[in-house]
């Protein structure tokens, strides 16, 4: 089939791979460059982790891992460098729970321990758990590796293409990975996508490399390695209400302070004042699922509500599964 892709953050790309390599013509429309920086899959690392509370999360992590580690092999990079997680829950005997059905390693810490292998400061809880196979997805690779793969299994990537109309768009299927876009594109096709794009503010720190940390003591805080930068800290999903069209990436005040406070009181080892500020979109549904299906001639692969990037070569296969449905 002639089947074009709209959007080349993470997602697009990795569905362009998969569809290319499964004897499909495939066009990529990207309305800006690759790796540009008005989207979501922007910046030097993102959390890889197999941490959730849900067997369908784990099990999708799961199968994305095998799926970075051949891209890794088939590309000569390296893209997942796993130097572990902390999770820091109220009671984290669920995610154990969900983590050992699944036989993913856990282990189960003091804060003392957390404070003395990693330098994290949680005095106010009982136990925390460290998970091995965990860290980093090294971002800007990443999309690299997914462009130079899809390409050489013949997908054309069309950059500062923008598709104002899905109507409009050759091809048997469309696949939409447009992120905080998809909403206003799928509207006139009939597709009516429960999505809210919101702008989120990202902090980097100066400090060196340490798993990463997942805070989940009221407000969602997390902290990870940012190779070439320092440490990448944010509050998840704390941003407001954007339009993505709206070229203003002015970080959120209140996020900045929110976050400068949490380093200071949970990282008491790294300097609180960042050294960058940046911004990005999430697309966000309320129960943060995936949207992933098919409607008529069009697939729609967004929104991930600010947790996909990890999942990325797996729900490439997802898509492409509904493609060929």
């Amino acid at each position: 089939m002639k089947v074009s892709v709209i959007g080349a953050g993470v997602m697009g790309l990795a569905s362009a791979r998969v569809l290319a390599q499964r004897g499909h013509a495939v066009t990529v429309y990207e309305q800006f460059e690759l790796n540009h920086k008005r989207g979501s899959s922007h910046g030097t690392s993102r959390i890889f982790r197999m941490s959730y509370d849900e067997e369908h999360w784990i099990l999708l992590a799961q199968r994305a891992y095998e799926l970075w580690r051949e891209l890794e092999q088939e590309s000569g990079r390296t893209l997942l460098e796993l130097d572990g997680l902390v999770d820091v829950r109220p009671d984290p005997a669920t995610r154990v729970a969900a983590l050992a059905a699944a036989r993913v390693e856990v282990e189960d810490l003091t804060p003392e321990q957390v404070r003395d292998r990693f330098g994290f400061a949680y005095d106010d809880v009982e136990r925390l758990v460290y998970t091995r196979e965990a860290g980093i997805a090294l971002a800007e690779a990443a999309l690299e590796a997914f462009a130079e793969s899809a390409r050489g299994a013949g997908a054309e990537i069309l950059e500062r293409t923008r598709v104002d109309s899905l109507a409009d768009v050759p091809g048997d299927r469309v696949v939409v990975t447009a992120g905080g876009w998809a909403p206003k594109l799928l509207e006139p096709v009939g597709y009516s996508l429960e999505a809210r794009p919101t702008r989120e503010t990202t902090l980097y720190f100066a400090g060196g490399p340490m798993p990463s940390l997942i805070d989940e003591l009221g407000t969602q805080f997390y902290a990870l390695t940012a190779p070439g930068v320092g440490i990448k800290v944010g509050q998840h999903r704390g941003g407001l209400d954007t339009d993505p069209d709206e070229d203003d990436r002015e970080p959120n005040p209140r996020v900045v302070e929110a976050v400068r406070e949490w380093v200071a009181r949970r990282l008491p080892d790294i300097d609180a004042d960042p050294v960058r500020v940046e911004t990005c979109i999430y697309t966000n549904v309320d129960d943060e699922r995936f949207v992933c299906e098919r409607s008529g001639r069009y697939v729609v692969g967004s929104a991930c509500s600010g947790h996909g990037f990890k999942f990325a070569p797996a729900v490439g296969e997802l898509l492409a599964a509904q493609v060929d449905a």
